[in-house]
């Protein structure tokens, strides 16, 4: 009990530690949901709209890879990124950088197959309606993805809470080296370790704090969806 009192006096205290670990996490996890939303959002409305050859193929693929295990993740680029690898010259291994990249990939299949999903489940009367009214295949394409955006940001929202709370690829690549890569996650687990529960027991009030955020968010955007549908 004496543990949860002091890990509330360190939140409250708004303690430099604490913060600091705290913005690097919302930082690296914000900087990899928006690459993996730039380049998995373009490829999941393709998936969605077009039919071309090996398409189902592609879409199997990414939903194997959205339960892609961050350890296996974060060898891959540990190889990659070591000194004796072939991007080793880039000098990224456990740096923010690393950590991004490895966030990036596996926010990257969540956000495209989830937008993929959102798409092709809008009715397709949708699409015959504004070629009748005269659109072209492009303006089809724009009506279709705004009637699924709130498909859309559920798979970006889910993306966010999973690389929140991921631990393992950011802490082979990240190092988890204080004031540089240490992120709420790996700070748990080496607090934990050290017996220090005081600053881990803070880390997880947080971390669940803003897990129940995204969650009601979800929740939200989903019910409104639902909603919008009805209509």
């Amino acid at each position: 009990m004496n543990e949860i009192v002091k890990a509330f006096i360190l939140i409250f205290s708004l303690d430099k530690e604490l913060m600091g670990i705290i913005f690097l996490s919302l930082k690296v996890s914000g900087l990899a949901l928006a690459a993996a939303t730039v380049i998995g959002l373009p490829i999941g409305a393709f998936l969605g709209l077009k039919r071309f050859p090996l398409r189902r193929i592609i879409i199997i693929i990414l939903n194997t890879f959205m339960g892609l295990p961050p350890v296996v993740v974060g060898l891959f680029l540990y190889l990659l990124l070591s000194r004796s690898g072939p991007l080793g010259f880039m000098g990224l291994l456990y740096s923010p950088s690393a950590m991004v990249i490895a966030q990036t990939i596996l926010a990257f299949p969540i956000v495209t197959s989830l937008c993929h999903s959102a798409i092709v489940n809008i009715n397709p009367i949708i699409k015959q309606a504004s070629m009748t009214l005269g659109a072209t295949s492009a303006q089809a394409a724009v009506t279709i993805i705004k009637e699924a955006r709130y498909g859309i940001m559920s798979g970006i929202i889910a993306a966010f809470g999973r690389v929140m709370a991921e631990v393992g690829a950011i802490l082979i690549v990240g190092g988890n080296i204080a004031g540089y890569t240490r992120v709420m996650t790996t700070t748990i687990a080496l607090e934990t370790d050290k017996g220090n529960f005081e600053l881990a027991l803070a880390l997880g009030i947080i971390l669940l704090t803003i897990s129940l955020f995204i969650n009601l968010f979800l929740h939200l955007i989903q019910q409104r969806g639902i909603i919008q549908a009805n209509i």
